[in-house]
């Protein structure tokens, strides 16, 4: 294979670079020529430079993620430099001057000046700078931001986790979050330790300057017959030359470091964000040009370079001030309330006919016109996709699509708040501040770690903060979930749906799962339904099952379980029970906690039997049967339930209330008011397989 071919390779950078390793450690050992050793400092410096420009043009750290092993090589390379200029120092410096090439050479003429006393100075200032500010405060940055990054990590996979169960997000960007995420703490965790590195490199510089001045200055009066003055000048001057042309690109890229750790909360390169956040202020801009400019009066200052940054900082401030009065871009709800304006003073739109008033939607969201800018995909808005995506997560989950939600303006509304109606009956709704974002921190830290408008977000009644969009990333940082205003509407949507999804399950979406199932089990319907099984019946058990948010996907085995029964079983709730202890494999599944335990709280044998014998038959043969138990052993029952479940929540554990077969729909008509996400399954419905584990008694 020829060099040509290797090039076109498809992993011809890997090569390239396994090659350039390999030659770094090759350099360690092998003595270069002068003019070899010129290529090689010319081309380190030049990456050095490369690296800082990079580092000042991306936009987040994580477009840089190569940084911290590019650390490595880079210092690698600086050392076998080193190395390789010190033997030349040591075996050919008593020669001339350009005896470790030239560039090394010119560096030491430009800062000795003529005076190796001086020289030797600078150089030592230089030294000092870089390994006592630069190196360590750019270590420092990278130690913290790891450890920030480690401690927010857990409330950004929850955040994932929700939008991904909320439907807000698809598998597959759910999946590429992850891996950024991993990316973000991989990468400031190979910082914290390249910095490390990068510290090392300074104290072997240091050692490596004073073997270059010390034992040159005694090989060249001992072995080459030089004068201490002449030695100490020739090894002088190429130490300094030396230790120079190492030092330009460390210094470069350990700024670089700095500057690429330190990229939190902005979105912007660095010129951007600084020149931008720094003349924003027209006043701070004056006062700084009057500061400076009472300097320059102060006894022997010289005039000319006070009054030159005085009116540069003058005509900054008068430019920063003239912008602060032009009006701002009209925000999206603005937009939408000019909109409305002209709207309205256009005259009243025309009069729907009659007939479309009695058309009832299932699901509507209405938006006041504050927040009709998430609809308008031109402007950023993607709650549209955001709901399909719920509807899509929801049928994978249920085993049916719930109807499609109509999207509404409301101008009755106030600009922030949004109403969710479903049969033309109001659900919920909530107050949000358009342009905001909402960030709730679930494990109860620091409340004020971040600053904002205290509120109370609207789906499960946590205390949240309304924040600036440029406090995204510190939230985060102090283990607070971020969401935007559309996250907000879609979780409240999603929730409020599984809490009617009972109500959802009509006739026609009956029918349309009926007619997806038939090409494959069609025997089965025909068999069941209409003779021995009605769809009204079947409608009101699948119902039942919805209520208690048990998925209905696998449609053949509730057919067949309710086939095992009927016609001789007629009671729901009995039929319900039955096609319940028949997906017992799918429950025990649902709520397994993530080491494939099933946490629970078992009835206790004492309110088993206030259960059992409070239980009452209606008829003959005992099928129909209610519960009659007293109010006051209701309310006791209710009470021990809540404090139960409760102190478990508090512990972050969500089991489910385990009782007997008997009695476990009446617990359940007990525990919907109080605890309604509470799952109350019956030990016939438990997979023999299950780990359960215990937590509690009721």
């Amino acid at each position: 294979m020829n060099f040509a071919t290797l090039l076109r390779n498809a992993r011809q950078q890997d090569v390239m670079l396994a090659i350039g390793v390999i030659g770094l450690i090759v350099l360690f050992f092998v003595p270069l020529p002068g003019f070899l050793l010129d290529i090689l400092i010319a081309a380190n410096i030049a990456i050095g430079i490369l690296i800082l420009l990079t580092v000042l043009f991306v936009k987040r750290a994580l477009e840089f993620t190569a940084f911290p092993m590019l650390l490595l090589v880079t210092t690698t390379f600086r050392l076998a430099l080193n190395v390789a200029s010190t033997r030349l120092i040591l075996e050919e410096g008593h020669t001339n001057a350009a005896a470790a090439g030239h560039i090394i050479e010119a560096f030491g003429n430009v800062i000795m000046g003529g005076n190796f006393v001086i020289g030797l100075v600078i150089f030592t200032v230089l030294i000092l700078v870089n390994f006592i500010v630069i190196t360590k405060g750019s270590g420092r940055i990278a130690e913290v931001a790891a450890r920030f990054t480690l401690d927010s990590l857990p409330g950004k996979q929850m955040a994932i986790d929700a939008d991904l169960s909320s439907g807000l997000i698809t598998e597959d960007q759910a999946r590429t979050r992850r891996s950024e995420l991993e990316q973000e703490t991989g990468f400031f965790g190979a910082m914290d330790g390249a910095s490390k590195f990068v510290r090392g490199d300074a104290i072997a510089g240091l050692i490596i300057t004073a073997i270059n001045i010390g034992v040159g200055m005694i090989i060249g009066t001992t072995a080459h017959g030089m004068s201490l003055s002449e030695a100490a000048d020739r090894y002088v001057l190429l130490t300094v030359g030396d230790g120079l042309v190492a030092y330009i690109p460390a210094l470069t890229i350990s700024i670089a470091a700095g500057m690429l750790v330190s990229k939190s909360g902005t979105t912007d390169g660095a010129g951007t964000a600084v020149i931008g956040q720094l003349t924003t202020n027209s006043r701070t801009l004056f006062i700084a040009s009057g500061l400076v400019f009472f300097i320059s009066l102060l006894p022997d200052m010289p005039l000319l370079p006070f009054w030159l940054l005085a009116g540069a900082l003058a005509s900054a401030g008068l430019y920063a001030h003239r912008q602060s009065l032009k009006p701002p871009p009209l925000s999206p709800s603005e937009v939408a309330q000019k909109q409305a304006e002209q709207k309205a003073a256009s005259g009243p739109p025309p009069e729907p006919p009659l007939a479309s008033l009695l058309h009832v939607d299932t699901l509507r969201l209405e938006l006041g016109y504050g927040l009709l800018g998430l609809i308008d995909e031109s402007k950023g808005g993607r709650i549209t996709e955001q709901i399909k995506a719920t509807r899509r997560q929801l049928a994978r989950d249920l085993g049916f699509v719930i109807p499609s939600v109509r999207i509404q303006d409301n101008l009755r509304l106030k600009p922030g708040d949004y109403e969710i109606w479903v049969k033309e009956t109001k659900a919920g709704g909530g107050t949000l501040e358009p342009g905001m974002l909402l960030a709730m921190d679930p494990t109860g830290g620091n409340a004020s770690a971040v600053e904002g408008k205290l509120t109370t977000e609207p789906t499960f009644g946590l205390p949240a903060k309304w924040i600036a969009d440029s406090q995204r990333e510190t939230a985060q940082f102090n283990g607070y979930t971020v969401v935007d205003n559309s996250n907000v509407i879609v979780t409240h949507l999603t929730e409020i749906v599984k809490d009617n999804l009972s109500d959802l399950m009509n006739r026609q979406e009956l029918d349309k799962l009926l007619d997806e199932l038939r090409p494959s089990h069609g025997k089965l319907i025909d068999e069941l339904m209409p003779d021995k099984l009605s769809k009204a019946v079947l409608q009101k058990v699948l119902q039942n099952l919805l209520r208690e948010r048990v998925a209905i996907r696998d449609l053949p085995t509730i057919l067949e379980a309710l086939a095992e029964v009927v016609p001789a079983q007629r009671n729901l709730t009995l039929l319900t029970e039955h096609v319940r202890t028949r997906l017992g494999r799918q429950l025990t599944s649902q709520f397994l906690t993530t080491d494939g335990t099933l946490p629970i709280i078992s009835l206790s044998p004492a309110w088993e039997k206030e259960f059992s014998e409070a239980i009452i038959a209606l008829d003959k043969d005992g099928t129909e049967r209610q519960l009659a138990m007293a109010p006051d052993k209701i309310q006791s029952f209710l009470r021990t339930a809540q404090d139960t479940f409760t102190r478990q929540f508090n512990s972050g554990n969500s089991p489910i209330l385990l009782t007997s077969a008997q009695v476990r729909p009446f617990a359940r008509l007990l525990t919907e008011r109080a605890l309604p996400t509470v799952p109350v399954l019956a030990q016939t419905e438990i997979s023999p397989k299950a780990k359960l584990r215990t937590l509690a008694t009721l």
